[in-house]
């Protein structure tokens, strides 16, 4: 599991005192508010910095970190990622997962394999899960109670029931 997980993406700076302009990466974008210290990925480097202050902008979230304090030193960080260490993460609810923990994960139809999680779209009222493999290509499954069953993140496994119409069985 990956220990440090992407919470949002600068996409610019803003204003000329060294804030980042986030585009955040979570269904839950109050988390920012608790934020104490983020991890900034630049060239495959982890950087820690203590955040200073946090507000909200549109749809932005407007970031400003300790020792970042011009336009200059703000746009070093430009399309790098935010990550918060496992342990600082927000506590999920039950059946909530970390889209890191479900990257990787195989899914399956009682015991046929459809294929693997390559990424989870976030896109109105539930999140969908791309699988790609060898049966049917890529498919987007629904991520609702009534269509996944189960999710075990330690075995990297999940078992769907593949809605009417979803696939052409053959």
């Amino acid at each position: 599991m990956e220990e440090y997980l992407a919470v949002g993406k600068v996409i610019n700076t803003h204003g000329v005192r060294g804030e980042l302009k986030v585009l955040p990466l979570t269904s839950d974008v109050s988390r920012f508010n608790y934020l104490k210290l983020v991890w900034v990925e630049r060239n495959g480097n982890l950087l820690r910095f203590d955040v200073e202050k946090t507000r909200y902008h549109k749809q932005y979230v407007l970031i400003k970190l300790y020792g970042v304090d011009t336009m200059d030193k703000a746009r070093e960080f430009k399309d790098c990622y935010l990550k918060v260490d496992r342990e600082n993460a927000r506590p999920l609810d039950e059946d909530e997962y970390f889209i890191a923990d479900l990257i990787d994960c195989e899914v399956y139809e009682n015991d046929t394999l459809l294929g693997t999680v390559t990424d989870v779209l976030q896109a109105g009222g539930n999140d969908c899960y791309v699988v790609k493999g060898k049966l049917y290509g890529e498919i987007l499954i629904p991520a609702v109670q009534s269509v996944v069953h189960k999710v075990d993140i330690g075995n990297r496994k999940i078992s769907v029931s593949l809605p009417e119409g979803l696939v052409n069985k053959k």
